[in-house]
């Protein structure tokens, strides 16, 4: 009897685990602008700068400007 409550309460453990050991997110899709358009506004949040031009905030970096929410 002790046997068998043991086997039955082995196999509930192990069917009952995840086979998942990794799981990767996968990248934001982000949509770099190279140049800003002519009518932007620069805005300071919590001392930080931003971008705003057609309703959406953009943060500076090297490769251009990217959309952020603020």
């Amino acid at each position: 009897m002790r046997l068998t409550l043991m086997l039955f309460i082995f196999s509930v453990v192990l069917s009952t685990s995840s086979c998942a050991t990794h799981v990767t997110p996968r990248p934001a899709k982000v949509t770099v602008i190279k140049t800003p358009p002519k009518h932007y506004r620069v805005v300071k949040i919590k001392g930080q700068r931003y971008y705003v031009w057609n309703g959406k905030h953009y943060r500076k970096t090297k490769k251009g400007y990217v959309v952020v929410r603020v």
